[in-house]
């Protein structure tokens, strides 16, 4: 099996720290005015908002982070790989092309669509069914998380609709949708670890 190269590990650790500092800088520097439990992520990235810039920028970061992490997950499935960059590049599109700062936009929304639906899908992409793969390819870990991913993008879908507590449904499934390629690769670099431990002299 091919090896993850250790640079991936920072590239995917380097995700959800970019995503999430950058929507809890961006909502400070929108103030009070702004309840994070029930606006969205993307408000703090439309045009004329005190932190639009910031957003902005995190999220083309998120984006390089997910790319340079699906070129360096080498022991997933192509399939996999392709989803995971694939959504990378949407997230940076989404950051070239921000909502208005009000009333919503059918290109934001369907760029945003788009990718939460590629990061939901692939760890199931990336699974390997042979024996011996990492943990974090395995198919049962792979899809219990794009199940979670699945439902609590539901849950958000449904927040919004109702006018509720939609931030905190959408900060959930962007959490994990950031968090999951480093889980992996670090599942990766530990079963290469384990298997140079147990490896004849």
């Amino acid at each position: 099996m091919r090896h993850v190269p250790k640079w991936a590990l920072v590239s995917s650790g380097c995700a959800p720290a970019v995503l999430i500092g950058g929507w809890a800088i961006a909502a400070r520097l929108e103030g009070p005015a702004y309840d994070p439990a029930t606006e969205t992520i993307s408000t703090l990235a439309a045009y004329g908002s005190s932190g639009f810039w910031v957003m902005t920028l995190a999220l083309a970061g998120l984006g390089v982070c997910h790319l340079l992490t699906a070129l360096g997950l080498r022991p997933a499935a192509p399939a996999g790989r392709l989803a995971l960059g694939a959504g990378g590049v949407t997230a940076c599109v989404v950051a070239l092309i921000p909502p208005p700062s009000s009333g919503g936009s059918l290109r934001h929304g369907t760029v945003t669509a788009i990718g939460f639906t590629l990061l939901a899908v692939w760890p199931v992409l990336a699974a390997r069914r042979r024996d011996g793969a990492p943990w974090g390819l395995r198919p049962a870990p792979a899809v219990a998380a794009t199940l979670l991913m699945l439902l609590s993008a539901v849950w958000f879908l449904v927040e919004l609709h109702l006018q509720g507590a939609a931030g905190v449904a959408e900060r959930l499934v962007t959490a994990i949708q950031s968090l999951w390629p480093f889980v992996v690769v670090a599942s990766c670099l530990r079963h290469r670890y384990r298997q140079d431990e147990t490896a004849p002299t």
